[in-house]
């Protein structure tokens, strides 16, 4: 095992979760609503699915740009 695969590794990682939660802030910005507030207090399920396939599909890419 070579260290500066695992170091890139994690480095990257980082990077990822930076981005993606980057991403979900700016999102959360530029609704009309708060998201956490319709979430869990208007119970608005429909939201939460987006939300999380918003989470999905932004780890999926980042993932994608990060392997090459």
């Amino acid at each position: 095992m070579e260290w500066k695969y695992v170091l890139s590794s994690v480095i990257f990682s980082f990077i990822g979760i930076f981005v993606l939660g980057f991403s979900f802030w700016f999102f959360e910005k530029i609704s009309p609503e708060s998201l956490w507030k319709e979430i869990i207090d208007e119970h608005n399920t429909a939201l939460a699915i987006m939300a999380g396939a918003f989470m999905v599909a932004m780890g999926i890419i980042i993932a994608s740009a990060m392997h090459g």
